[in-house]
């Protein structure tokens, strides 16, 4: 096989696996059906909605285009990515993560070096939003082959319809099926499953819907095959099963919008034809044979009809009497023993303002990208009320914002997996059991969200008042704070340091004082009350003086 472009980051010390499994691992990019001769299979489409992935990607490109859809991904995307000027749009969270503060605040740094390659404060909106419309994600992760502990060097975009991945058997299907012949009915632990490969193909230039199946082949000339680890790779997570390929967010939007563009068009349609009012000519032609009757209808047309024409380029309005349109009066011959030559009127039409069909579409296309249906209305102000007056929509679509930013995330795990493991900051295996514990947090502007979660912690403080008075004596400080105002270990800890700090700084007054400055002035009332009581409702006595010795007889 030929030398694939890009690096790979492989262990040379590896073990051999101890569990043995006949079944493939499961993936979430659609491409769970394996090639071994050499060739990517692709499904024909014998209803003729899509060839290939290519054609996919270009109808959701376009549908994103037209005005109510590309509204609605608006706001998905302005929910998803926050922009802020002080703040990023993501930040990393290693507060379930398990290691030392030197290696959090490496982890940390590099995160933000990361960030900074992808200029995601800038471009953030633009690039979940590609993910979004096309359903994948393509970086290439650029080095310095000659220094890779330098880390990634540049990140560079790709079209996703330029890119294919692939995952190829290396051994010949033949081979497994007689080694499950041979061993697997009789010890089903020897059979292995044949050895994986998988690599991305990249087709530079221009490729045109259709011919990009037949540049996807595993020994293709006109593609460039880059390692697994050069590429950063994230999709959507919607897979067609049957097909085998990828979907976007928009697939389950393709009927409704198609629905909604012809229901549009025929709605102008019938109000450009029944509009205008028109008139029909009864023309008197006696017994005239056929021929001299229709030449005598043309005649009478010819002398009576003035077409108007109306011309938006210029603004004026000039004769036209070339063409006929579908707007123009009806001539009508009648014969003899009829009533004479008539003209009467043919009313527009009297439903045009009816559009509840078109609204209805449009609902359901909104319905189609989880986005609540009362966003629609523009006319509709925003009101600001209690959580109790949110609709169940608006919580539907914050739920699903987030599912959405966990799969997003998944670009920021493989970037920053490369970047250790380059670096030598941790090796696979750490990254193995590092890797779950890494959260991504995003700037949220639900408003709807943040007003729920103002109420709770209004809610939890005043019952922290109620029970203040019970503390030390039915409860305890540590269980008020971790029952009542539900606050976790990292905050607990995070809380202290900060409060310590601003009793140092004296901004605060130290608990213990104030405690203890209450307790001395109750003991001094007490004592003043004893004193009182003993001395039968008079003040304290003073000390008597001394008598000073008299001088004895006879002395002067």
């Amino acid at each position: 096989m030929a030398r694939l472009f890009g690096f790979s980051i492989e262990d040379n010390e590896k073990t051999p696996e101890s569990v043995v499994s006949p079944v493939p691992p499961s993936n979430n990019d659609g491409t769970d059906h394996y090639v071994s001769s050499g060739f990517y299979g692709s499904f024909v489409d014998i209803e003729g909605v899509y060839k290939n992935e290519n054609d996919l990607i270009r109808r959701y490109r376009s549908m994103a285009l037209y005005p109510e859809c590309d509204s609605a991904i608006e706001d998905i995307v302005n929910e998803a990515i926050v922009a802020d000027t002080n703040d990023s749009p993501v930040t990393i969270d290693l507060q379930n993560l398990n290691a030392s503060d030197g290696i959090k605040k490496k982890i940390k740094e590099e995160f933000k070096y990361i960030l900074e390659l992808l200029d995601f404060d800038k471009k953030a909106h633009e690039i979940f939003r590609n993910w979004y419309i096309d359903g994948r994600l393509y970086y290439n992760k650029v080095i310095d082959q000659k220094d890779p502990s330098a880390g990634i060097q540049e990140l560079r975009y790709i079209d996703a319809s330029k890119m294919k991945f692939i995952r190829q058997v290396k051994k010949n299907p033949k081979d497994a099926l007689n080694n499950l012949e041979r061993g697997g009915r009789d010890n089903p632990q020897s059979y292995n499953f044949p050895e994986l490969e998988e690599y991305f193909v990249y087709t530079p230039g221009n490729t045109k819907a259709g011919s990009i199946a037949s540049s996807f082949t595993a020994g293709s000339a006109k593609g460039v095959k880059m390692t697994r680890d050069s590429v950063t790779y994230c999709t959507s997570g919607l897979v067609d099963r049957n097909k085998g390929s990828t979907l976007s967010w928009l697939h389950k939007s393709i009927k409704p919008l198609n629905q909604l563009m012809m229901i549009e068009d025929a709605l102008v349609i019938y109000r450009l034809s029944r509009a205008p009012e028109r008139r029909i000519f009864y023309i008197d032609v006696g017994n005239l044979p056929k021929v001299k009757a229709e030449q005598y209808l043309r005649d009478v047309m010819m002398r009576y009809r003035n077409k108007l024409v109306y011309d938006a380029n210029t603004g004026e309005i000039r004769d036209d009497k070339k063409h006929m349109s579908m707007m123009e009066d009806f001539w009508l011959p009648r014969r003899e023993g009829g009533r004479g030559t008539e003209i009467s009127t043919l009313p527009g039409g009297q439903n045009l303002g009816e559009i509840t069909d078109i609204q209805y579409f449009q609902k359901k296309l909104y319905r189609s990208l989880n986005v609540p249906e009362t966003r629609l209305q523009g006319d509709s102000g925003f009101s600001l009320g209690r959580s109790s007056e949110i609709l169940r929509d608006e919580i539907k679509f914050s739920k699903f914002v987030g599912r959405m930013r966990k799969r997003f995330s998944a670009m920021f795990s493989d970037m920053l997996k490369t970047q250790l493991l380059l670096k030598n900051v941790i090796t696979t295996e750490d990254w193995n059991y590092m890797g779950d514990h890494i959260q991504y947090d995003f700037l949220y502007d639900n408003h709807f969200s943040e007003l729920k979660e103002s109420e709770l912690f209004e809610n939890r403080l005043n019952l922290a008042g109620l029970a203040e008075p019970y503390v030390g004596k039915y409860y305890s400080q540590e269980y008020v704070r971790r029952n009542v105002l539900r606050q976790t270990d990292a905050e607990i800890e995070e809380q202290d340091k900060m409060m310590k700090k601003e009793i140092a700084d004296g901004t605060i007054i130290d608990p213990k004082e104030v405690q203890n400055m209450q307790m001395a002035s109750q003991e001094l009332d007490f004592q003043s009350q004893m004193n009182t009581a003993e001395g039968g409702g008079e003040g304290p006595k003073e000390p008597e003086a001394e008598e000073t010795p008299k001088p004895k007889g006879g002395d002067i």
